[in-house]
């Protein structure tokens, strides 16, 4: 059975992200909770930012899952990337991700690889930031696996990275490393842009997908774009997904109204 998962972020420095609560972690929970969500998906500064003690016991109180935690302050906050030309700053990067698995992992949520993986730098030829890429996925998907939780890599549309940018070469890359505690995240705004069948591209990662994005077209909540959503859940479906269904959209027209949307086309499409 498919979760409801709505996304919290923590950190000021991306506030005008594709959020939908922002800023006060046990109020969005609280909020989370009695709209019906299962779980919810962090965005913190650091792995020291917020006690994974504190996490937990307002999880417990409000009856909710860590459906994942994401890493992008590394990159918004400092710079950091797993495809960097510098080994200094990939190793660091590599650290940055390293703890925030370890935070995660006390929680029982798989960390997500998003903007972390960086651009292919002028410069770098693309097999080379490729081969990079990997060799920061095969290290930290192992460390994952040792703490029992799989890691999240997700492809990002072309304005966001010249990696990967569709499902079917994110299985390739993925094919490619050396832990299978490296799963796929299928982000529908990014795949709106990128794919040319969203369903066809969901079978085709099928055993793959870890995790999935819900936003619309607009990266407005589910509902106010053009998604083909009716094919997206039986695509889902078919492959027999039963993660986090996690709103990464817009908080339009405000929080509140957006977290509504959001949990009613969950329960329109997967309830």
């Amino acid at each position: 059975m498919m979760k409801s998962c709505v996304t919290i972020a923590l950190v000021p420095q991306i506030k005008t992200g594709p959020w939908i609560y922002w800023n006060d972690l046990e109020a969005s929970m609280a909020k989370a909770s009695a709209l019906g969500f299962d779980g919810v998906e962090l965005f913190t500064a650091s792995a020291e930012a917020i006690s994974p003690q504190r996490v937990a016991q307002l999880a417990d109180q409000y009856k909710l899952q860590i459906g994942a935690v994401g890493t992008g302050a590394g990159k918004v906050i400092h710079g950091l990337t797993l495809t960097d030309p510098d080994p200094a700053i990939r190793a660091q990067a590599v650290a940055f991700i390293t703890d925030m698995i370890a935070f995660g992992a006390k929680l029982g949520a798989p960390a997500i690889i998003g903007s972390m993986q960086g651009n292919v730098a002028p410069g770098v030829e693309h097999e080379q930031a490729l081969n990079w890429l990997a060799d920061g996925l095969n290290t930290l998907g192992h460390r994952a696996g040792e703490q029992g939780v799989n890691l999240i890599y997700e492809p990002l549309n072309r304005y966001e990275t010249n990696l990967i940018n569709r499902l079917e070469s994110g299985v390739a890359l993925l094919n490619s490393l050396t832990t299978k505690q490296v799963v796929l995240l299928a982000d529908l705004f990014h795949m709106n842009i990128e794919e040319t069948s969203l369903s066809e591209s969901i079978r085709l990662a099928g055993p793959f997908i870890g995790h999935v994005h819900f936003a619309d077209s607009n990266r407005r909540p589910i509902g106010m774009g053009h998604t083909a959503m009716d094919d997206v859940a039986i695509a889902l479906n078919e492959i027999g997904y039963s993660g986090f269904i996690s709103a990464e959209a817009f908080p339009y027209p405000d929080p509140d109204q957006a977290a509504k949307q959001t949990i009613d086309s969950f329960n329109r499409y997967f309830g």
